[in-house]
């Protein structure tokens, strides 16, 4: 108990003094912190250049409240319980191997330090993102999941920051399912890992922003304006019960597994779940909701 207790102190104490150097030292370009900014802004300017909906207005429908969920979620989460806890969670996995006689490295399939860098990053992508797409899957298969996943969708009027509009539990889920097919490629750095995560926040926010885009023929590849918004549709196509498009940067699951729908643009289609009228509309009650009553 007293290792775990260790673990639990010094990943606080670690990134505590990681995000005061995320915050200090702007001259590197993996900085997570003005990383989100920047690529917040961009794709904010391209939403006012070139507004989908031109009706909606600049600061939508609770364009500050997902603000302060981009920077909740990204950073302050971290802070408060989910290092700790995926370090703890972590540790508890290996011990529990160990009592096996294994560690992680004797589940290494291969390191893609022996591969090209552009080949082993290649890898890490497509592995993440598979198994993103499967997890999100499960978010909206699974009623207890689908009570937390709720929280994203209650977005009525969509743009870039919405993207990280979501329920605290949603990343221990998708870390715990990530946790064992990345150590199984192994060898990555944190730059890598700022490449992929980079990429993936721009397709992200622009997926989620006021933009009528579809890439044209790269739409079967990657995850777009136009494909996403029917995810966040209201009303399901007949023939689904869970949703549609669960992609995160790539489209191109959804057409192999048959889950893609695009029947038109959707621009102006209503977005949220049934029932979202009485969903709460503040981020504390937001946080809660899966834990009410009358979601047991």
């Amino acid at each position: 108990m007293e290792k775990y207790l260790d673990v639990i102190k010094n990943s606080y104490a670690d990134y505590w003094n990681y995000l005061k150097q995320e915050l200090i030292h702007i001259n590197h370009w993996d900085n997570y912190f003005y990383g989100l900014i920047f690529i917040s802004f961009a794709v904010w300017i391209l939403e006012i250049a070139f507004p989908w909906r031109k009706e909606q207005s600049i600061f939508r429908k609770d364009f500050w409240l997902d603000t302060f969920y981009m920077f909740f979620n990204f950073f302050l989460l971290n802070l408060i319980i989910l290092i700790a806890l995926s370090n703890t969670a972590a540790e508890i996995f290996n011990d529990l191997l160990s009592v096996f006689g294994i560690s992680l490295s004797d589940l290494q399939l291969f390191d893609v330090d022996n591969l090209p860098k552009w080949a082993g990053l290649f890898i890490f992508f497509l592995v993440s993102d598979f198994i993103q797409w499967n997890t999100h899957r499960l978010l909206h298969a699974i009623p207890f999941l689908w009570n937390f996943h709720k929280v994203h969708h209650s977005v009525k009027e969509m743009g870039f920051a919405a993207h990280l509009r979501y329920h605290w539990m949603e990343p221990v889920v998708y870390k715990s399912l990530l946790y064992i097919p990345i150590a199984i490629i192994g060898g990555f750095d944190a730059q890598d890992v700022a490449i992929v995560h980079f990429f993936a926040i721009a397709i992200g926010h622009l997926n989620h922003a006021n933009l009528g885009w579809d890439y044209g023929p790269l739409k079967y590849i990657l995850n777009n304006p136009k494909m996403h918004i029917w995810h966040h549709a209201k009303e399901l196509p007949k023939h689904v019960r869970h949703g549609v498009n669960f992609g995160l940067t790539l489209s191109l699951w959804d057409y192999i597994f048959k889950t893609n729908h695009v029947p038109h643009s959707g621009r102006n289609i209503e977005l949220g779940f049934e029932g979202d009228e009485h969903f709460p509309k503040d981020f504390i009650n937001q946080e809660l909701y899966p834990l009410s009553k009358k979601n047991k």
